[in-house]
């Protein structure tokens, strides 16, 4: 490339650069002037944008845009003079101008010359209809505003570019440098190396943290030297009572002297070094914390063409529609951001497709003309809260019943009881519409399956509201950055690991008494309700915890309707941890999600909490879930016979319990031979009691799976069924049971006798 061809594409670069940022001023000052067309800062800065590309159109040789920057400027300047009161068409025809301009700054997506003269054409007849444009204009209907297009065509570089506001002491900072509304000046950097200096500074603030150890071994060697010195002022005492040669005397004041020199010296390094420390910590920090926010931009930043799309798209529909935004300077990760913009512009789209009613309609529902979609962002709990409200139609429920019915969703009867909520989910479904016909703009319900899927994958949740004809409300919450997460690091199988806080419930001791057992799986009270107790060991496939502590530490972890309790060895603490994630060589991780650095420079897990809970629910699908020990009355335990009863009847499951709690053992209960074979392969029995009649899975099946599993099948098993005929005992016994016992004759002496046959008393 000669060097005039560099400097040429150097010269395109930069207009396209300048291009981008006075067309996003061209917009949204455009929609501002539809509301009110006279107002004179916003008639200001559009004129100085068209100016402003009209000047480096011209200077970069690019006729087109300065031609078509030329007459739209003509047309701001009429209107800043009062010579024209801009209404709808000249907005359309300006911000079709506005895309033009674009386009003309993307050469891969760069308009033909008969587009610049048709609308150069279309200007002239909107400025002044009996002026001699050499162009005839083409007819409106080929003119008409089309949607913008999702996103300018990237200028080619090696990596994404992203703009990172830098500091600046110049109080007028030149009108060719891109700023912010601050004042600082924007510079473009890649996304790998703000990346990289991400890493780098959380790197570097875990380096100072290992100045800390060194530190303390200083300050005992400095104790160490006064001990030294106080014991050999000790001796010097002592020996004073002895003749002592001279050349003694010397070698001792020697030892003194230089224990006293090394003590003041290692005194003023320690102070040196402490205060490197502090400075080389602090510095680090805001090292850090500066290279963190670089990533952070403005939630508006992901709005660029969202105003104008509601807008375009509610004229092509014939309806007027306005949206309000608020936390527009809200700060985001731009990696989240870049995530929001597709489920944002989807559920934009279906609440003016859908939602909003057309004029006509809405005046004789007694509302006004101009339909309201309101989008609100902020700061909740270390999340970003999008609240996406329209006052349409809302939700027909009745219809979404019949869809469901239809579809075979559900039979009608059930359809029919379906709560408001209920309704509302499905919703979510793939492919599920209240649309009869497909059009080209998706109705409320088309993808919104797509919206949660793409919110989940940002680790957050959808939930949807609404109002028969009063309109809907989407509600949306997702983590403020994928780069940072505050955790909860605890220790399982003495590795660190890291429950994300926002999905903790709470965290607490459980003392042993607060552990009970529930149809053979462990639970504990919390809120109101029972919470089922796993224990990390198992989930994280570590060493089970050989602690001897009375109280069990617990971390309650929730996922939307699922909580669970996990049992962990030690609370470390609460951290922020930079995520780094795992080589993609490893594929998922089973229950982790990435990996980070603690500050003693030690790597930390971070849990996957989703799939940590799918993991709980296999086990309990398996009947592997293992049972957490109580320390406090472990001993206890161990010296009592512990029997499951297994029977679907409460009344007969209470009767053999409390008889044989009464007798001292330890019992356990379960309503099915389904929970039952869990409960087996879960815990330690030493006797099996069960009925034969039962769902999911009768006597005969448990007892039957029981005997061919090597761990369980010397297992003791008495069977007590209300069947007493010879070929029903003969049933039990065939399948592997040691004693049948039937109901009819069933009394207290006859079970208590049969358990001391089987397994003794009570006590080991």
């Amino acid at each position: 490339m000669t060097p005039e061809q560099m400097r040429d594409a150097s010269l395109l670069e930069l207009f396209s650069l300048e291009a981008e940022a006075q067309t996003q001023v061209l917009s949204s000052g455009l929609l501002a002037l539809e509301r009110n067309p006279t107002q004179a800062d916003y008639l200001e800065s559009c004129m100085r944008a068209a100016h402003s590309l009209k000047g480096a159109a011209r200077i970069v040789g690019i006729d087109s845009g300065v031609s078509v920057a030329h007459v739209m400027e003509d047309c701001l300047v009429s209107a800043q003079e009062g010579r024209l009161l801009l209404r709808p068409e000249h907005i359309d025809a300006l911000l079709q101008g506005t895309d033009l301009l674009m386009r003309i700054a993307t050469p891969a997506n760069a308009p033909q010359a008969p587009d610049i003269e048709a609308y150069v054409a279309l200007m002239g007849r909107l400025l002044d209809p009996s002026a001699p444009y050499a162009v005839a204009p083409p007819p409106m209907a080929e003119l008409q505003m089309q949607a913008p297009p999702p996103a300018p065509a990237p200028i080619e570089t090696p990596a994404p570019l992203i703009d990172t506001p830098l500091e600046t002491s110049d109080p007028a900072p030149r009108k060719s440098k891109r700023t912010t509304e601050g004042g600082e000046r924007v510079l473009r950097v890649t996304a790998e190396r703000l990346n990289s200096l991400l890493d780098l500074s959380s790197k570097s603030l875990v380096e100072t943290q290992r100045l800390k150890p060194h530190l303390a071994t200083m300050q005992r060697l400095k104790r160490m030297q006064n001990n030294g010195l106080r014991a050999l002022e000790s001796l010097n005492v002592h020996l004073k009572e002895h003749a002592l040669s001279l050349e003694a005397q010397e070698a001792l004041e020697d030892a003194r002297r230089l224990l006293a020199e090394s003590q003041q010296l290692l005194a003023e390094k320690n102070a040196e070094l402490d205060e490197f420390a502090w400075q080389a910590s602090q510095r680090a920090q805001v090292l850090y914390d500066t290279a963190l926010a670089c990533r952070m931009r403005p939630f508006a930043d992901v709005l660029t063409g969202q105003v104008r799309m509601v807008r375009d798209l509610g004229r092509s529909l014939g309806k007027q529609v306005r949206l309000e935004i608020e936390g527009e300077k809200t700060q985001v990760d731009r990696d989240v951001l870049e995530k929001l913009e597709a489920p944002l512009t989807h559920l934009l789209r279906n609440a003016v497709d859908h939602g909003i009613e057309t004029p006509e309609q809405r005046l004789l529902k007694g509302k006004s003309a101009e339909g309201l979609i309101r989008l609100r962002a902020s700061h909740q709990a270390g999340l970003l809260v999008l609240e996406l409200s329209d006052d349409g139609n809302g939700v027909d429920l009745e219809k979404v019943r019949r869809s469901i019915v239809e579809r075979q969703l559900s039979p009608a009867e059930t359809a029919a009881q379906l709560s408001e909520e209920e309704l509302l989910t499905f919703l979510f479904l793939p492919g599920f519409s209240l649309r009869d016909t497909v059009t080209e703009v998706s109705g409320r319900g088309v993808g919104l399956d797509a919206v949660q899927h793409m919110v989940r994958q940002l680790r957050g949740a959808v939930v949807l509201e609404q109002t028969a004809g009063e309109g809907s409300r989407f509600h949306l919450e997702v983590p403020l950055t994928l780069s940072v997460v505050r955790s909860l690091v605890v220790e399982v199988g003495e590795e660190a690991y890291a429950f994300p806080l926002a999905h903790i419930e709470r965290m607490c001791d459980l003392e042993p008494q607060d552990i009970v057992q529930i149809e053979g799986r462990q639970h504990f009270w919390h809120e109101g309700r029972h919470v089922g107790l796993v224990a990390a060991s198992q989930l994280l496939n570590r060493p089970a915890s050989q602690s001897s502590g009375e109280t069990l530490k617990v971390v309650v972890i929730r996922e939307r309707d699922a909580v669970y309790g996990v049992a962990v060895e030690r609370f470390v603490g609460e951290r922020t941890l930079v995520v780094l994630p795992l080589d993609e060589r490893l594929g998922k991780v089973q229950d982790i999600s990435a990996g980070a650095l603690l500050d003693d420079g030690s790597v930390v897990l971070i849990v996957d909490v989703e799939d940590m809970l799918r993991s709980v629910d296999k086990l309990l699908n398996t009947g592997r879930l293992e049972r957490i020990a109580r320390h406090g009355n472990q001993a206890a335990e161990v010296a009592r016979k512990r029997i499951l009863v297994v029977d679907d009847s409460l009344t007969v499951r209470e009767l053999q319990r409390k008889l044989l709690l009464n007798r001292g053992y330890d019992v356990a209960v379960a309503v099915d031979g389904m929970d039952g074979w869990n409960a087996l392969r879960s815990e330690d029995f030493d006797l099996l009691i069960t009925d034969i009649d039962m769902p999911r899975m009768d006597g005969i099946e448990l007892v039957t799976l029981l005997r061919r599993d090597n761990r369980l099948q010397s297992l003791p098993v008495m069977v007590v069924s209300y069947k007493d005929r010879e070929e029903d005992r003969r049933r039990g016994l065939d399948a592997g049971a040691d004693y049948y016992l039937a109901k009819a004759s069933f009394h207290d002496d006859a079970l208590l006798d049969a358990v001391v046959e089987l397994i003794g008393g009570a006590r080991t």
